[in-house]
């Protein structure tokens, strides 16, 4: 049989094949990475011209000083993800929540209002979708719900500042008018050269990135502390990418902003329907000014610890409640602490709290039991204080990157006295200390559990689910699968509980989390959800 080949599918030779092979290596390698540095002197692009120059020839791409300062107001709708980096059931690629918003933004009374519509990927059925308003100045913010005025999280104001000081409508204009304005290292990005001018607004250093060829104003980058989840972090190396430019009223304007932190890709928001300079109604911006005022009062994650909500679980045992739990376990050799949750301050809290109440007594570790940043962030201050960490072994990578990330911008104590970490990897079955208050710590190891191990106290019967117990306020369990993969645990290690109690729950009977375990598990649990929603 003779077999024929057609033209466009050419028979190649294992020759070709080989130097392909080898050449993809060295055309990969040849590839600059966004923040390599271009070779040789000069500024792509603004070759002997200054920086202030160089700025300027950006504002001209963009349509000009005038148009721009000639911005008073916007308004404008969003669409946009986030990756739920510092709570995702597993590590990377990380679940996703989703936004849409409208916003109207008055640059000329540094004021902001949003109407944001949230999709949360870890809700319960049918409970997904979060509506709120936001209004927020320099001087302070509110949401507006259904339930009244809140203050707004420092997170939300430090995003309303950079809308009005570093989104692309005034970035460059601040940039020019800086006393410190200058270049720094010429960098790629997407493979093309860039300009980079520096300067300090706000206390922060900003780096914008200028293109070589169109001279667009490509992307912004700092190092900066943030108040969000990422303040676990310390010193966060930030890009800010700016694309997908279009033309609105003149102006060369960006509609897509990337956010990248610490290599991660963070969220990404399309912005649609821009328009300048349309008429807003002050009422629009409407807010208790105490609440606003209570919001730049607040200590963000550097929080206090208190012992006003304590519950003794047993001799030796004693429950600290707050928005996150931390118990202390007093045995015979010393004692433990089960967690070390939100900061370091909060865990310093928690160290001298031993030390008034057990004088003399050695802390024999603190029990780290799962990998939500802050749930762990305060571990950082227990390897400050020589304290051994009991951890799990699918989270040592990512301990191992916080308790050495840089925290100089608001240096803590391990920033200002770095001590190596004092490690025990739990990969199974462990036991800690004897006598009545021994506990034994066991990997969850389900879909939703991976990075969990739970704690479990044999004399007591008394179970720590570490984050997967929460009931609803109608007594139904928050996310049920958390407690089924808790329950096939339980029945894996032949325990027997009487009361289970977790990082956001006090003490429940184990037969009522049973009960809800086998509803939730029940054929017609699904058909209740259905029914509810319609």
């Amino acid at each position: 049989m003779t077999y024929r080949f057609k033209r466009s599918a050419p028979c190649l030779s294992l020759s070709v094949f080989i130097a392909l092979a080898l050449a993809t290596p060295s055309m990969a390698a040849d590839t600059p990475s966004d923040g390599d540095a271009v070779s040789g002197p000069g500024h792509p692009g603004c070759d002997g011209l200054s920086a202030e120059s160089c700025v300027q020839l950006a504002i001209d791409a963009m349509g000009g000083e005038q148009r721009l300062r000639g911005i008073h107001s916007e308004s404008y709708e969003t669409i946009g993800h986030t990756v739920l980096s510092e709570q995702s059931y597993r590590q990377q690629p990380f679940i996703t929540s989703y936004e849409r918003d409208k916003v109207t933004v008055d640059f000329d009374q540094q004021r902001e209002v949003r109407d944001a519509h949230v999709t949360w990927p870890e809700s319960d059925p049918h409970g997904s979708d979060i509506d709120v308003t936001l209004v927020a100045t320099p001087q302070g913010g509110a949401y507006r719900g259904k339930q009244g005025q809140s203050p707004v999280s420092l997170a939300d104001l430090d995003d309303a500042k950079d809308i009005f000081a570093f989104g692309p409508e005034r970035l460059l204009l601040n940039a020019l008018a800086a006393q410190d304005l200058k270049y720094a290292p010429s960098q790629w990005l997407r493979s093309t050269p860039h300009a980079v001018v520096q300067f300090t607004y706000l206390g922060t250093q900003v780096s914008v990135l200028l293109n070589a060829h169109n001279h667009l104003p490509d992307a912004l980058e700092r190092t900066r502390a943030f108040n969000d989840f990422w303040y676990a972090w310390g010193d966060v190396n930030q890009r800010i990418y700016f694309d997908n430019w279009n033309v609105v009223q003149g102006v060369v304007f960006p509609t897509n902003r990337i956010d990248w932190r610490n290599g991660t890709w963070y969220a990404s928001t399309q912005i649609l329907n821009a328009a300048f300079n349309g008429a807003t109604d002050p009422a629009q911006f409407a807010m208790d000014s105490a609440v606003a005022a209570k919001s730049l009062e607040s200590k963000g994650w550097q929080r206090e610890f208190s012992d006003k909500k304590r519950v003794e679980l047993a001799p030796g045992i004693e429950l600290f409640q707050g928005s996150w739990n931390t118990t202390l376990i007093k045995q015979d050799d010393g004692v433990l602490v089960l967690e070390a949750p939100i900061s370091s301050s909060y865990v310093h809290g928690i160290l001298d709290k031993v030390r008034s109440e057990y004088p003399g007594v050695p802390i024999k570790g603190v029990l780290s039991t799962s990998d939500s940043w802050p749930h762990m962030a305060g571990v950082r201050q227990a390897v400050a204080e020589g304290v051994p960490a009991y951890i799990l072994d699918l989270n040592k990578p990512l301990l191992d990157r916080l308790v050495s990330s840089p925290h100089s911008l608001k240096p803590d104590d391990l920033q200002s006295h770095p001590k190596a970490p004092q490690w025990t990897v739990v990969s199974g079955r462990l036991a800690i200390g004897h006598g009545a208050n021994q506990v034994v710590v066991y990997p969850v190891r389900g879909a939703a559990t991976e990075r969990q191990y739970m704690v479990y106290f044999p004399q007591q019967k008394l179970l720590y689910a570490s984050d997967t117990l929460v009931l609803n306020p109608d007594n139904t369990l928050y996310d049920p699968e958390l407690m089924v993969e808790v329950s096939q645990a339980v029945t894996r290690e032949h325990l027997d509980v009487k009361t289970v109690y977790a990082m956001h729950q006090g003490p429940t009977p184990w037969a009522q989390v049973h009960q809800l375990v086998e509803q939730a598990m029940s054929p017609t649990a699904a058909h209740k959800d259905a029914s509810h929603a319609s």
